[in-house]
């Protein structure tokens, strides 16, 4: 089935993804014991690093930023490329249609002042001139969409008739690892984590176009860079996360996670990091931190129910802030790629850092509020 994939359109693609990573159609399965495992803290090397890492099952590459154009007019954007590995090894290496992985890109533009969100997503199998990534260092593309890092900048590219962005982001704040040396858990069971590493301060400039017609906005602002690879992430009583980052007034730059249960309770893996001003970072374990919603949102397309607004707490940093989202309408219904409903949306807020007051600006993202996010975490 997957050798005939270079002939289908993108829909027809993302239809069969869905079933394939749901289970209900799985081509050649391949046992999970032949990828790699996120187990142990491992050497890291950067730029190198910022590559796929193909002994690993799942990657995705994440940007989001909060930007601004001439007049002070505001827009938030999210950029990410997934790399979901289907057998360890091509069927034929010596054929470049052999497939190995698949592609999928999700692309968002959030423009409150004209309240509009638009986001689009591709998706394809690897092979010439369609998708792939090097393993030397960032260099990621699908189907014309691209995030490449040339010398001390990483370029991003992605344009659709809804939206486009072209994007420059340079890094003020050395690489952060996550966890216990880029080893960032996600429950108890061995294995069960994710290597997880960031850029969390990138000056941003370039240009953005949303809407149909549209005319390109000179922006600039402030970008954050998240990569991550695994191969056994989430369990089966795992139903989704809220993830937060934030840009804080005091230069501090702050990113927590909580992964939801069936039952209702958080798991006690969850955790965050905290960067300080001068790039030096620090883990947060569960009882440090807290993320409260204070207000929801329904969608009207899925009638999944969304927290809306959100009190961060970190108590030993002295951070207590009021989060709310630039738009109540970020969802993304992702049935072309992904299969995944999600939030992922723009926001600022403001209270205290440090025991001073601050502002702060950054991104939330939300899954399993709108069915189960699937196989590809």
């Amino acid at each position: 089935m997957l050798g005939g994939w270079k002939a289908w359109g993108p829909l027809t693609i993302g239809a069969a993804l869905a079933l394939l990573l749901s289970g209900a159609v799985r081509a050649a399965p391949v046992p999970a014991n032949v990828w790699a495992p996120a187990a142990a803290p491992r050497h890291w090397s950067f730029p190198r690093d910022h590559g796929a890492h193909p002994d690993f099952r799942t990657e995705w590459w994440y940007f989001t930023g909060n930007l601004a154009g001439p007049s002070g007019r505001r827009y938030g954007y999210q950029l990410t490329f997934f790399r979901q590995g289907i057998r360890p090894k091509p069927l034929e290496p010596r054929n470049a249609w052999s497939v190995r992985d698949l592609y999928l890109a999700h692309v968002a533009l959030t423009d409150p002042s004209g309240d509009r969100f638009r986001y689009a997503e591709r998706t394809s199998r690897t092979g010439p001139g369609l998708a792939g990534a090097s393993s030397a260092g960032l260099d990621v593309w699908l189907l014309g969409w691209s995030a490449r890092q040339e010398g001390g900048r990483i370029q991003l590219k992605a344009t659709t008739g809804e939206l486009a962005l072209e994007l420059e982001l340079e890094a003020r704040k050395p690489v952060v690892l996550h966890g216990q040396g880029g080893l960032s858990r996600k429950g108890a069971a061995a294995g069960q984590a994710s290597y997880y590493a960031s850029l969390t301060d990138l000056s941003t400039r370039g240009r953005v176009r949303v809407g149909a017609g549209g005319s390109w906005v000179p922006v600039t602002g402030t970008s954050w860079f998240d990569q991550e690879f695994g191969s056994n992430q989430l369990s089966a009583g795992q139903v989704g996360w809220d993830w937060v980052s934030l840009h804080l007034s005091d230069r501090r730059d702050l990113m927590l996670y909580l992964l939801r249960r069936a039952d209702g309770t958080v798991e006690p893996s969850s955790s965050g990091t905290l960067v300080e001003a001068d790039g030096s970072a620090r883990h947060l374990p569960l009882s440090d931190l807290s993320l409260a919603a204070v207000a929801h949102w329904t969608s009207p397309r899925t009638g999944a129910r969304y927290p809306s607004r959100w009190r961060v707490r970190v108590a030993s940093a002295g951070i207590d802030l009021e989060l709310t989202p630039w738009l109540a309408d970020q969802e993304l219904v992702t049935t072309a790629s992904t299969g995944v409903v999600y939030w992922e949306g723009a926001a600022s807020g403001r209270g205290v850092s440090g025991g001073r007051p601050a502002t702060c600006e950054g991104y939330v993202e939300l899954t399993g509020y709108g069915g189960a996010v699937g196989g590809l975490f």
